[in-house]
């Protein structure tokens, strides 16, 4: 499968044929909907590695909290990747996602938002550059020549903020690190990092925040050296020719209204979010402009 968002060393964001994969794995197959949903044609809400998938009891109360607000069975569809959750939406095989800023801003013309989480009263976030606890660097300039980790490959906060910072030096990741590597998880940055497997890392700051909270002992083994400017947080999208329907509406009404309802309160409570706003499309400008610089270099 190949994704014009993907890759930015090459022909990126250009068009380019999506082929679809249509393996859905479906929480829901596992989580229990209430029976007198199972008539219905089941929503599916696809999650990437933006969200903090390794939870069940988050799962379940997501699950439950959606279907119960929307009135209708929802399927949670879980993917390893940004990419194949992206082909995925726009073809059609799920209703909504919580994808990233960059598929969002690099698919402009077939997505549209659905909402836009708020964690610490914005619904922004930024991108970290992560070195050891003891390592001295407060740039990108001190980390030249390292093994470095990614996220994914068409991950914001975990490739395409660092691949504009070496953009505007003139640089490409090849010719300035010693060796990357993509980790597709920003946990697996963060755990990269402190086991030593990579010199440092382009995480989400909003997961390496939460896994200060979740997971101490290993966040302690890392450090911010740089953060980036404030940018959209990965939104809820969906395609362009479902954006009106009726499921829609009501999924962005149980997100809006998330914090009304206890079992959306323990929702947000394990994601660290305050809530959903509608947001703008204008959040995510900063993104679409770091996509030009990159694109500019070749």
């Amino acid at each position: 499968m190949t994704s014009r968002v993907g890759r930015l060393s090459g022909p990126a964001v250009k068009r380019r044929a999506l082929t679809r994969r249509a393996v859905l794995i479906g929480v829901s197959s596992t989580l229990a909907a209430p029976s007198v949903l199972r008539a219905q044609q089941p929503f599916r809400f696809g999650l990437t590695p933006v969200f903090l998938t390794s939870d069940l009891e988050l799962l379940e109360a997501l699950q439950r909290y959606l279907s119960t607000a929307m009135n209708m069975e929802v399927q949670l569809v879980l993917k390893r990747t940004y990419q194949e959750i992206t082909s995925q939406l726009i073809s059609g095989l799920l209703d909504a996602a919580w994808i990233c800023g960059f598929p969002f801003v690099a698919y402009r013309r077939e997505l549209e938002l659905v909402a836009v989480p708020v964690w610490r009263g914005k619904p922004t976030y930024q991108s970290y550059l992560l070195v050891g606890a003891d390592r001295d660097a407060s740039s990108i300039a001190d980390l030249r020549g390292d093994i470095h980790a990614f996220s994914d490959p068409d991950s914001n906060s975990g490739y395409l903020v660092t691949r504009a910072l070496l953009a505007e030096r003139r640089a490409k990741p090849q010719d300035f690190f010693r060796r990357t590597f993509f980790t597709y998880g920003h946990r697996n940055v963060v755990r990269a990092v402190a086991a030593g497997l990579a010199q440092s890392g382009s995480v989400d700051g909003y997961v390496w925040e939460v896994m200060t909270e979740t997971e101490p002992e290993l966040t302690r083994q890392t450090r911010p050296a740089w953060r980036s400017a404030w940018m959209g947080f990965p939104p809820i999208a969906t395609s362009t020719p479902n954006v009106r329907s009726d499921g829609i509406a009501r999924l962005r009404r149980a997100l809006i209204e998330m914090p009304a309802d206890q079992t959306g309160r323990d929702v947000l409570a394990l994601l660290r979010l305050d809530g959903f706003t509608p947001g703008e499309p204008a959040l995510f400008d900063s993104i679409a402009a770091r996509v030009d610089l990159v694109r500019a270099l070749g």
